[in-house]
């Protein structure tokens, strides 16, 4: 990252207070910009389960100078094991500093890389730049300026708008400002739901594993540790999100807790060696669902002085740990092209130039071979049924080539050695 140290006069609002957004407002701060940041909440609080920080991602937040902070909180993922729905092991891998890549592949909470963003924010740009119980209702754009529309979240009265240069919209895959511009688009939902939860239990292998198990033709299962030794007892706190794919089911509702009844049963029969998936699922601290869904790519995010970014930008579905990471990109191209250019509206073309294609092509990718595609590649070949010799149907190296192949469109590929 290049630091710059001459401050650029700009209004910049960023609409919306998550990880990307102070992602954001802590790049342009490095690079001598200032910003205010415009949440919904009325307070920031830590939400959500489990988390992967991939090598992109992890590059972004190092840049940050928050590597050491997000270390002490989190667990580095040591290998990436993938299994079918007997348990049999199909291909595993070394994943972040082990398999030779600068930064660590870190398991952790949302709620705390979202709190460590938040102090890091806090302490840079000051609380008066973080204004929380703001909800936008959407933009008018003028000559040279964009006035924002809010109201108060917690009693839904109107708020004076506030004048800006610059609007990023970083509010999230229901973004009022992209719905605005795309006021006939419809969140795209292709039958899969998904239950996301956390459960205080023994380590499993080593503790270091990231793990896939099925498909979601048949029942997925995700596993990850995100906290060590949760309660004195060297028990770990174990994310775990489960998904399948259902003819004509209705779409999860993501502002409902899920319920063990509606999960439990698709793995009542995945009792491995390895691990006991009814009790995983059954001892769960809590359970929240989802839909899988995402949204087409557009062919544009800018609009006048008002541009895109993250899941507002590129909503995907949530395989691979990339809307985090593509959103962490978003921010850092964006703030190197203002720091670089001056012209808010120039870095705003140049910002989308970089990154609008790249993030389509990811969106595409996570629909038709996402990370666990070899899963899927297995079950075909071998009909649905267990195997005794793996490498009677598929090689080693095949699947080493489809998991690169998912590396290199998601952007976080070892470069080969010169």
């Amino acid at each position: 990252m290049t630091d710059h140290t001459a401050a650029i006069d700009v209004r910049l609002a960023v609409v919306g207070g998550g990880i990307v957004g102070l992602t954001l407002a802590l790049h342009l701060k490095r690079r001598g910009i200032d910003c205010t940041v415009y949440e919904a909440a009325p307070t920031i609080e830590p939400l959500g389960v489990g988390i992967t920080l991939l090598p992109h991602a992890m590059q972004e937040f190092a840049a940050l100078g928050l590597e050491d902070a997000l270390r002490a909180e989190a667990i580095e993922n040591r290998e990436s094991a993938f299994f079918n729905r007997y348990g049999q092991l199909i291909y595993k891998e070394l994943r972040g500093i082990a398999a030779g890549y600068p930064v660590p592949e870190l398991g952790i909470h949302r709620g705390t890389l979202h709190r460590i963003l938040y102090e890091a924010a806090l302490a840079e740009i000051g609380d008066e730049r973080i204004v929380t119980n703001h909800q936008c209702t959407g933009v008018t754009q003028r000559d040279s300026t964009v006035a924002i529309g809010f109201r108060e979240t917690a009693s839904g009265e109107p708020l004076p708008a506030v004048e800006a240069d610059v609007v990023i919209a970083c509010d999230g895959v229901n973004s009022t400002i992209r719905r605005q511009f795309y006021p006939d688009e419809e969140l795209q939902f292709a039958g899969i739901n998904t239950w996301r939860g956390v459960t205080r239990r023994a380590p499993i292998f080593d503790g270091r594993t990231y793990m896939r198990i099925g498909s979601i033709e048949t029942g997925k299962l995700v596993v990850y540790p995100i906290v060590d030794d949760i309660d004195g007892d060297g028990n770990q706190l174990i994310n775990w999100m489960a998904e399948i794919r259902r003819a004509d089911v209705k779409k999860n509702d993501w502002n409902e807790p899920g319920s063990t009844d509606d999960v439990l049963p698709l793995y009542a029969d995945w009792r491995f060696d390895w691990l006991d998936v009814p009790a995983l699922i059954g001892n769960a601290d809590m359970i929240l669902e989802y839909p899988m869904v995402d949204k087409d790519p557009v062919e544009r995010w800018t609009f006048g002085r008002v541009t895109l970014m993250g899941d507002a930008a590129h909503p995907m579905y949530p395989r691979g740990s990339n809307g985090a990471a593509q959103g962490a990109i978003d921010a850092r191209t964006f703030a190197d092209a203002l720091a670089t250019l001056g012209d808010p509206v120039a870095a705003l073309a140049a910002y989308e130039e970089e990154r609008r294609e790249k993030t389509a092509n990811v969106v595409r990718m996570n629909r038709a071979y996402p990370p666990d595609y070899l899963i899927v590649k297995v079950d075909e070949l071998t009909h649905g049924k267990p195997f005794d010799n793996l490498d009677d149907y598929i090689s080693q190296d095949e699947l080493r080539q489809i998991s690169e192949r998912y590396k290199n469109v998601a952007g976080f590929a070892i470069e080969p050695k010169s």
